[in-house]
């Protein structure tokens, strides 16, 4: 291999590592019925939220991107660390007023409280808590289509209906009140790596 064609093959190897994405605890889960969106789009869907949310949020480093546009089986939160160049997607559930003939695919977004439903908006993260769900972290939504969140009480939380058992044995996951429900062995690594202080953005890409 001549010394160009060797440095092609470095530079390929290190492009790979830098956008390597980390699934925890997901091995074996179906693809998605979609292409999963790239990572640039996920990216610049972290970097716009910023861009929108300004002093509101005081930490930038690490932003969370919940892209709704992926059916439940997908690793669908993507923790995208701006500072680090890297991306660890994990599994999320969405509300079962988002989903009612629990298809896995969220049908809708609502604000409204009562709704059950997921709402679609940036969130900056608040204070960790104790709950019924165990160590959880609230959530305050800043835009007209999510400020509701905490009179909701629309937080981060551990569910056993969200993991890659459940989509193994049901294709899909569980749903939660809206809340963004995550795996019992990936909540410590969500609650530690995006909060308090950093951005939540709900969409779909």
């Amino acid at each position: 291999m001549g010394s160009s064609q060797a440095r092609s093959s470095e530079n390929t190897r290190r492009r790979f590592l830098q956008i390597s994405i980390v699934a925890l605890g997901c091995a074996g889960l179906p693809r998605a019925a979609r292409p999963e969106p790239v990572e640039a789009t996920i990216v610049a869907a972290a970097k716009a939220g910023l861009e929108r949310a300004g002093s509101r949020v005081i930490h930038g480093d690490i932003v969370g991107v919940a892209d709704f546009g992926q059916p439940s089986r997908s690793l669908r939160l993507h923790l995208v660390d701006l500072a680090g160049g890297k991306m660890q997607s994990l599994l999320v559930a969405h509300g079962r007023g988002s989903d009612p003939a629990h298809t896995g695919w969220l049908q809708s977004f609502s604000n409204r409280p009562g709704s059950a439903a997921t709402s679609n908006g940036d969130y900056v993260t608040g204070e960790y808590y104790l709950g019924h769900h165990g160590r959880s972290m609230r959530l305050q939504g800043l835009d007209p289509s999510n400020c509701n969140a905490a009179e909701r009480a629309i937080v981060v939380h551990a569910a056993p209906y969200v993991g890659p058992e459940v989509v193994r044995a049901h294709g899909v996951l569980g749903r939660s009140e809206g809340c963004f429900a995550v795996c019992p062995s990936d909540v410590t690594t969500v609650l530690e790596r995006l909060g308090p202080g950093r951005l939540l953005v709900a969409t779909k890409l």
